[in-house]
């Protein structure tokens, strides 16, 4: 069986044991469900339809909460690779990751200490997301922002990439196709790690 995408029509609580998602194609009982990081079950009684019964929290990851657009991939056990529980440790040896998904404008959820995260804003329409201050225990964490739909989302941070100010505060991404931006934490800024395929506000020559 092969992987088949389609798109959360509403957000999931962390509490809900049922999803709705545009398209049931793909879907069956006792298949996978990837949301985000989250790996769900199709429950056995399930037939058809877009409103599906799920078990959460499935080989120890963890259960979250997902927005209404994000991406929902399903098919077999095998087909995830079995992927290890998950672990929280504010350190770990191996580096946690989170994935989140954003279709609607506001402030991208920050990586704890130790972690990285990568924040896909996703959908074809314009949205200003906005990011704040790393805290300094923070120093290290890498930032990843993907526009997964061909949109000129807006990216704003307040203190200016590098602490530059507001000249280079704000980043646009591309609408002629799907690009990402990263960052790094270091002594309480955002540092962008290598130039992004979008542009800034104003023209800065060693992003070029």
């Amino acid at each position: 069986m092969a992987k088949t995408t389609t798109t959360l029509s509403s957000a999931v609580a962390v509490s809900d044991t049922t999803i709705v998602v545009a398209s049931g194609s793909g879907f069956a009982a006792g298949s996978f469900v990837l949301i985000d990081q989250e790996l769900l079950k199709v429950v056995q009684t399930y037939v058809s339809g877009t409103t599906i019964g799920v078990l959460r929290g499935q080989n120890g990851k963890t259960t979250a909460a997902h927005v209404s657009g994000a991406n929902v991939t399903v098919g077999l056990a095998s087909d995830f690779d079995n992927p290890a529980p998950e672990v929280d440790i504010t350190y770990p040896n191996a580096r946690a990751r989170t994935l989140t998904s954003y279709t609607a404008a506001g402030a991208i959820t920050l990586p704890t200490a130790g972690s990285d995260t990568v924040a896909v804003i996703n959908g074809t329409s314009a949205i200003a997301m906005t990011i704040a201050n790393p805290t300094k225990d923070m120093d290290g964490c890498i930032l990843y922002v993907i526009s997964g739909g061909k949109s000129t989302s807006t990216v704003t941070y307040t203190a200016g990439f590098g602490n530059a100010g507001s000249s280079y505060d704000v980043a646009t991404l591309p609408a002629g196709g799907q690009t990402a931006m990263q960052m790094i934490a270091c002594n309480g800024f955002w540092l962008l790690l290598s130039p992004m395929t979008g542009t800034l506000t104003s023209a800065v020559p060693a992003l070029a």
